[in-house]
């Protein structure tokens, strides 16, 4: 994975090398993306609706209590979707690319063995959801099941440092990196307020999401130090 630093004389300089990688191999990261995302959900939803044996309830934590159903989370749970698509969209080959695709999707199928070998689920809640509709309607899509570990936490912690690794190591990439930072922080948070997951699949999925992003971890990634301006980074 080769990571160019965008020339640290302003703010543009930065967007334009970020508009730069996106627009790179735009149609294959596009079509990659969705095919992906099409065949993790049709294996994920089979599981879901067809359990291979009982289904066992994971336990609520003194954090599920301390946690109370926030409607407005929806909208950042549902923001994960694009969150694990940043990684591929600011690569700048197609090698890269697939190399992304190929690790997640080995973090993806660890949790769905999991899942076939130990179905588990959330346990049900007090909440009358008639009253939410878009909560109501995401239970519907995604009901309880496949809990443990969560693989919405999973992906985001994988995706939050592949991002962290790739982006150029510079004074004007840190607001990016923060706000990388807080928006992982926020789609675990989000998990626990929409009542998707509960405290101990956000543990399990954010464990196996950064240890699979560490053995994953391409070699070529340079360490975090910083760049000297119009420095090209290999990493």
């Amino acid at each position: 994975m080769k990571t160019a630093a965008p020339p640290a004389t302003g703010w543009h300089h930065t967007l334009q090398w970020l508009a730069g990688r996106i627009r790179a191999h735009f149609i294959f990261k596009w079509l990659g993306t969705s095919a992906f995302m099409t065949v993790f959900f049709t294996a994920y939803i089979y599981l879901l609706k067809n359990p291979s044996g009982p289904v066992t309830l994971m336990p609520l934590t003194m954090v599920d209590q301390w946690i109370a159903f926030e409607p407005w989370s929806l909208p950042v749970y549902l923001s994960l979707w694009l969150y694990v698509s940043l990684p591929p969209a600011l690569m700048e080959t197609r090698e890269d690319v697939i190399q992304f695709g190929f690790c997640i999707g080995l973090l993806c199928l660890i949790g769905l063995g999991i899942f076939y070998v130990w179905p588990n689920a959330v346990p049900p809640t007090n909440i009358d959801w008639a009253q939410h509709p878009g909560a109501s309607f995401l239970k519907g899509v995604d009901a309880a099941g496949n809990a443990c570990p969560s693989l919405h936490v999973g992906t985001a912690v994988f995706a939050g440092l592949w991002l962290d690794w790739m982006m150029p190591k510079t004074p004007k990439s840190r607001m990016f990196r923060w706000v990388s930072i807080v928006w992982c922080v926020a789609i675990a948070y989000s998990t626990m307020a929409t009542k998707q997951h509960v405290a101990i699949d956000v543990a399990c999925g954010g464990a196996l999401g950064a240890l699979m992003a560490v053995i994953t971890r391409p070699r070529t990634l340079r360490a975090s130090a910083p760049l000297a301006a119009n420095t090209p980074s290999r990493g």
